[in-house]
């Protein structure tokens, strides 16, 4: 019961985060989802729909991360893998209440809500790209779980490789940093993707009643 209910939380959280910020990005007034960060839609008088919705995703994470604790018992990421989850999750909970500020992503923040917005971002991004590593370990090793081995691994590169891009793009002016905000999002919903089939994989009939036995 705990693995269903941990499984439906880690995909319906990342698919409802990312129909909440794509619809709310285009009725924000003045909102410019091509070169504006995803957290700059908690700002401003709609700005509550955004801090929900980072809320609902962090409490969604966090369920996740004790199914997936159920299904990997023992074992290499049996530990390591559901306490980043964890730490995502709360990350993203408290990302919610504590609003960035204006046009500012991990730097540059000014207030001390939007300092701690930033730190909780850099947090989340990092060990989103930390656990896909994590998790590829063990994935080599799991016959239940072989099949997610390639794909982890590619979504764990490609997501170093764009968190790069966009810490480049805060440094400087030019291309980067104009697509900002589409960086920001392929690197987001790699991850949400990605976590959403680790989810369905969780619970795929098949994979429950092997594991019942």
């Amino acid at each position: 019961m705990l693995k269903k209910v941990a499984s439906w939380a880690g995909m319906m959280g990342p698919a409802l985060f990312i129909l909440s910020f794509t619809i709310n990005g285009f009725l924000h007034p003045g909102y410019n989802p091509v070169s504006m960060y995803i957290s700059e839609l908690s700002i401003g008088p709609q700005g509550w729909i955004q801090i929900v919705s980072f809320m609902v995703l962090g409490v969604s994470l966090m369920l996740f991360s004790f199914g997936l604790k159920a299904a990997l018992p023992t074992g290499k990421a049996s530990r390591s893998a559901p306490i980043l989850f964890m730490i995502i999750g709360v990350c993203y909970l408290l990302s919610g209440p504590f609003v960035t500020d204006p046009m500012a992503m991990f730097d540059n923040q000014q207030t001390l809500h939007g300092i701690l917005h930033g730190i909780f971002g850099a947090i989340v991004f990092t060990l989103s790209a930390a656990v896909c590593f994590v998790l590829w370990r063990r994935f080599l090793v799991d016959e239940k779980w072989k099949p997610m081995k390639t794909y982890t691994l590619v979504s764990g590169i490609a997501m170093v490789v764009l968190i790069v891009l966009m810490k480049i793009g805060q440094l400087q002016t030019g291309l980067l940093n104009d697509w900002a905000g589409v960086i920001q999002r392929l690197c987001l919903i790699l991850s949400y993707v990605w976590m959403f089939t680790i989810s369905h994989r969780l619970n795929a009939r098949s994979y429950l009643l092997k594991d019942m036995r």
